[in-house]
């Protein structure tokens, strides 16, 4: 499936630690033998993020282009893509089928969101261990993101956090968007993520 301007663009968004490498690792296992996958990932000052998705193989190294975003990572996903655009365009050219396209974001707060100009779906990544309030906090991360995912629920217990107040404050930031409790670690709640972005990218899965 290709979006309006070739590969369908998925972007992923969250805070340092939440879970977007993991998210974007499982995303390309499950979807690697269905169709032509490839991911760019943003990091500060390094090529962090790229390297450990080569480590764990989850593509072939030329599907997987690391970006340099220098500075506040959020401007390279938002205000000017063009870098991450260049890199889309890049990976196009070694692989002209290819059909999705994963931008993993540098770290992120709740006010980051993608440019519609970089991506056509949004998944955005919380985890538990950092408050059963960040939900209803809100920002345009929590409430306009077109998946958010709630990662690291089996930590629950062990910070206080309650996943029922959780579910109840993130049907009122987003009533008639989907959000899905995770534990990636061990792939649990992975196949609601997939079937969710199967519906609003138009892939099969």
């Amino acid at each position: 499936m290709t979006g309006r301007n070739g590969p369908l663009r998925v972007g992923i968004g969250g805070p340092v630690g939440a879970g977007k490498t993991t998210l974007t690792a499982a995303l390309c296992k499950a979807l690697r033998d269905k169709l032509s996958v490839a991911v760019i990932t943003n990091d500060i000052y390094t090529q962090e993020d790229a390297e450990a998705l080569m480590r764990m193989q989850v593509l072939p190294q030329d599907r997987i282009i690391g970006v340099e975003t220098g500075g506040c990572p959020h401007t390279a996903i938002r205000e000017d893509a063009s870098i991450n655009l260049a890199a889309v365009a890049e990976m196009v050219a070694r692989h002209p089928g290819v059909e999705i396209v994963f931008i993993e974001s540098g770290g992120d707060n709740l006010s980051a969101t993608f440019s519609p100009e970089l991506a056509d779906v949004t998944l955005y990544v919380i985890d538990v261990a950092a408050g059963e309030e960040i939900p209803r906090k809100g920002g345009p991360a929590i409430t306009k993101s077109d998946i958010l995912v709630i990662n690291k629920t089996d930590l629950a217990p062990y910070v206080g956090a309650s996943l029922d107040v959780m579910v109840r404050d993130s049907a009122r930031m987003r009533p008639t968007l989907p959000t899905v409790f995770c534990s990636l670690k061990s792939g649990e709640g992975l196949a609601e993520v997939l079937a969710h972005l199967s519906e609003i990218g138009g892939i099969t899965v």
